[in-house]
């Protein structure tokens, strides 16, 4: 009985549409937090001295330190984003799926 779900599952147009939005929207994501983790990282190698610079004159708090926080807060506010749109459209697109394929049975 499960083989036949799991292939009704597989063959639902549905299920194709969740699972190539998913994905692209994961690889976005990924691929944003990548560019900026790396462009930090780049910075780190090749900068060190503007990162090390003090915000203002007579202050210990460097550059480099509301960078990293920025970073932080950015990977927080991604996982956000994609957990309210897996809560949202993914969720529905899901729930649509097991509708049709409990339908079916």
């Amino acid at each position: 009985m499960n083989d036949v779900i799991y292939q009704r599952i597989a063959s639902n147009p549905h299920f194709k549409e969740l699972v190539a939005k998913r994905q692209h929207f994961a690889v976005l994501l990924s691929l944003i937090m990548l560019m900026i983790y790396y462009g930090f990282i780049m910075l780190i190698a090749f900068a060190p001295g503007w990162l090390g610079t003090p915000i203002h004159e007579g202050t210990s708090i460097t550059r480099g330190i509301p960078i990293g926080v920025g970073i932080i807060i950015l990977s927080f506010i991604l996982t956000a984003v994609y957990v309210i749109r897996a809560n949202g459209e993914f969720e529905r697109l899901t729930q649509q799926l097991l509708r049709e394929v409990r339908y079916d049975a």
